[in-house]
């Protein structure tokens, strides 16, 4: 992995606070932790921060060590392992192509493309403040490839089943203040096989098919 650092001195606010909706689920994970491990509420913390923000800020890491009652680095080791933090600043929308192989084998150099043309460089915001994009790691829904997720503060959602026109009009619809329906954008449900015909035939998932196995009997085993 990369060596991962904060963003410049330059990009980073004077300083940070949690507002009132992020203390109270920052309350919530404190409860959940005797007074000597809250340490342990560090992740929590970090991505309450990122979610207020769409990203982690310097200012917040030293919040959190203070709040917390631990080391300033601690925090910091934290922050910079987990790519899932980002420590720069991140478009209103954060679009995450998935660009491993099954979602490379299924086109995902198409929606990288649509990124490229429409937001600009990886890791850069785009100049309205209203996109960012990066290529990352697998996401988890091979069957359903090729696939995006975007982050905002409304949550992390799946945008399944894409190719360039159907993602065009994912973003088309962010640009707008709109919320598009995620999963799957071809109506597939779930990780449901491609057309009608697939299984028709029930010997391919009802077991008739399966060679028949004698198990040992457990009694003679026994003896």
């Amino acid at each position: 992995m990369s060596v991962r650092r904060l963003a410049s001195a330059a990009e980073q606010p004077d300083s940070f606070a949690f507002n009132k909706k992020s203390e109270e689920i920052c309350k919530f994970w404190l409860a959940k932790y005797p007074e000597e491990k809250k340490a342990s509420a560090v992740i929590p913390f970090l991505w309450i921060a990122q979610k207020q923000e769409g990203w982690v800020p310097e200012p917040a890491l030293r919040l959190i060590a203070e709040r917390l009652e631990m080391p300033y680095i601690r925090v910091y080791e934290v922050a910079t392992f987990y790519t899932m933090f980002n420590l720069a600043p991140a478009g209103e929308h954060l679009i995450q192509v998935c660009g491993t192989t099954p979602c490379w084998l299924r086109g995902s150099d198409a929606l990288i493309e649509t990124c490229k043309s429409r937001i600009g460089k990886a890791g850069q915001v785009r100049q309205d403040g209203k996109f960012s994009w990066m290529e990352v790691e697998c996401l988890g829904s091979c069957a359903t490839a090729p696939m995006v997720q975007v982050s905002n503060t409304q949550g992390d959602h799946y945008f399944e089943d894409l190719d360039a026109e159907s993602f065009g009009k994912v973003l088309d619809a962010l640009e707008k203040g709109e919320t598009p329906d995620h999963g799957s954008q071809t109506g597939r449900k779930a990780s449901e096989p491609v057309g009608a015909d697939v299984l028709t035939d029930p010997a391919l998932y009802d077991g008739s098919a399966a060679r028949p196995v004698k198990l040992p009997d457990p009694k003679k085993a026994e003896g």
